[in-house]
C-alpha cells in the first residue's frame, strides 16, 4: 500500500512541474525570429527580456516571469497571461485585444496607447499600471 501512495505522489507532482513547463522549441523560435504564434511559454522565466516589435498572437504565457520586459509595439493579441508577471514592463503602444489578463500582476507596467480591447483583466489591477488611463478601452 505504501508503494501506491509513493506513486500517487510521484504522478501529482510530474504533474504540476509539467503544468507550467514551457515548450523549448517555442523558446528558441521567439529568440531567433521575435515571431512565435500559438506558442505554449506557460511558466517562462522572461524577466527583462526585449521582445519590442515581436508577435506572440494566441501564445500562452500562464505563470510567466515577464517582470521588468520591453513588450512595447508588441502583439499580445489573444495571449493568456493568467497570473503573469508583467511587473515594471513595458507594454506601450502594444496590443493586448482579447487577452486574458486576470491575476496579472501589472505593478508599475507602462499601459500608454496600449489597445486593452475585450481585455479580461480586474479593473484595480490597471490601477497598479502606468498610464492606464492613456490605453484604448
Amino acid at each position: 500500500m505504501s508503494k501506491n501512495f509513493l506513486y500517487a505522489g510521484i504522478i501529482c507532482v510530474s504533474l504540476v512541474v509539467n503544468s507550467f513547463a514551457f515548450n523549448i522549441d517555442d523558446m528558441q523560435k521567439l529568440k531567433v525570429t521575435n515571431n512565435c504564434m500559438s506558442c505554449d511559454l506557460s511558466g517562462a522565466n522572461l524577466f527583462g527580456v526585449n521582445l519590442s516589435g515581436a508577435n506572440l498572437l494566441g501564445s500562452d504565457l500562464d505563470s510567466a516571469n515577464l517582470s521588468g520586459a520591453d513588450l512595447s509595439n508588441t502583439n499580445l493579441s489573444g495571449v493568456d497571461f493568467y497570473r503573469a508577471n508583467l511587473a515594471g514592463a513595458n507594454l506601450s503602444n502594444a496590443n493586448l485585444s482579447d487577452a486574458d489578463l486576470r491575476s496579472a500582476n501589472l505593478r508599475d507596467a507602462d499601459l500608454a496607447g496600449t489597445n486593452l480591447s475585450d481585455t479580461k483583466v480586474k479593473s484595480s489591477s490597471l490601477y497598479r499600471a502606468k498610464n492606464y488611463e492613456q490605453s484604448i478601452f
